[in-house]
């Protein structure tokens, strides 16, 4: 969501909120989550980086860019996003989507943020 003096423009998904200088702003967590690819069985993560409209996660995983995701945070149901980079040990995610913003505000609530 943007605010302006006159106006508020509200995204549903990740490809109209990229359109801006930076899609949404960025906080520094640790939370653990599961991580299941289409079709696959599910694994441990660790969210370290999440906004309204995507993660990036401590993964050991092959995973290509482009590979869908259900993205299992706790207490909340599975978020569906889609692989955007791979660079080992981490992968970054974007919400098929946009992260609603009072679940975004529940879980910095729940979860410190880190520095």
């Amino acid at each position: 969501m943007i605010d302006t003096p006159t106006t508020t423009i509200t995204y549903q998904r990740y490809e109209d909120a990229a359109q801006e200088d930076r899609s949404a702003p960025r906080v520094r967590l640790k939370i653990p989550a599961i991580m299941r690819p289409s079709g696959s069985p599910g694994f441990s993560v660790i969210v370290r980086d999440l906004s309204l409209s995507g993660v990036a996660c401590e993964a050991l995983t092959g995973m290509a860019p482009g590979t869908r995701i259900w993205l299992t945070l706790p207490g909340l149901a599975a978020l569906q996003a889609k692989i955007v980079w791979n660079d080992g040990t981490t992968v970054g995610c974007e919400f098929t989507t946009l992260l609603n913003p009072a679940v975004l505000q529940n879980i910095l609530a729940r979860f410190p943020i880190q520095a």
